[in-house]
């Protein structure tokens, strides 16, 4: 397995987890929201029947968002390798290695710290189409792509 491939498992477990942890909790309330239902009575149970609901539309548009972060995850394929940077291209710039996929924590893979971030990001938009040795500024700090994976 490829840095790359090793990088791109590693955020899609990432993402995973995230949606089963989603998922267990939007059933927990689900639960809890039956067993409320069963024995309680007057304004205290509709009140935590109401708050239990929130909390659930809460976590239903979290699940979404993770979801949706899947799904572009999904669409890249980590063995593609192109002469300018894609969304999926793995960018050495200034010795920080940036995955160009969706906004995620950073992640460290055989002893590397990785930084994944969205195109839509000022950084991921202005490196979308840039090439090896091409140099850009962003916030006063100027970059040089060294390595396009």
């Amino acid at each position: 397995m490829t840095f790359k491939q090793k990088i791109h498992q590693h955020y899609i477990q990432l993402v995973q987890d995230r949606i089963d942890v989603f998922k267990d909790m939007i059933a927990a309330l689900t639960e809890d929201s039956k067993n409320d239902a069963k024995g309680s009575a007057g304004d205290k149970h509709e009140t935590a029947l109401s708050m239990m609901h929130i909390e659930q539309e809460k976590l239903n548009h979290k699940l979404r968002e993770v979801l949706e972060q899947k799904m572009v995850l999904d669409k890249i394929d980590s063995n593609t390798i192109a002469k300018t940077i894609i969304v999926g291209s793995l960018v050495k710039a200034n010795g920080i290695y940036l995955y160009l996929s969706v906004a995620l924590p950073k992640i460290n893979v055989d002893g590397t710290n990785i930084i994944a971030l969205s195109p839509h990001s000022p950084l991921g938009n202005k490196l979308i189409g840039m090439q090896v040795n091409h140099a850009f500024e962003i916030n006063t700090t100027n970059y040089i792509i060294q390595e396009i994976l």
